[in-house]
């Protein structure tokens, strides 16, 4: 499977944001670090289903996460 720029773009972001090293994020999603690595520095994008869902389930996950503690709030007119 195919990671796309976008996915990259995510994953790199949320890691950032979470401050987390690389072998933090390998340790966390179930990734080897030397495929994070290369996905990171070496624009190796084509993963093998396996790291695919556990990139993609951990990023979901993330993101659900950081919702559930800052959920959106409602825009209120108070005119």
């Amino acid at each position: 499977m195919k990671l796309t720029e976008n996915q990259v773009i995510a994953i790199k972001r949320k890691r950032g944001e979470l401050d987390l090293s690389i072998t933090d994020l390998a340790n966390t999603t179930g990734v080897s670090k030397w495929t994070l690595i290369d996905i990171f520095k070496h624009d190796h994008r084509n993963v093998n289903s396996k790291t695919f869902k556990k990139l993609n389930n951990w990023l979901i996950n993330e993101y659900e996460l950081a919702t559930a503690v800052h959920p959106t709030k409602a825009v209120v007119n108070n005119d």
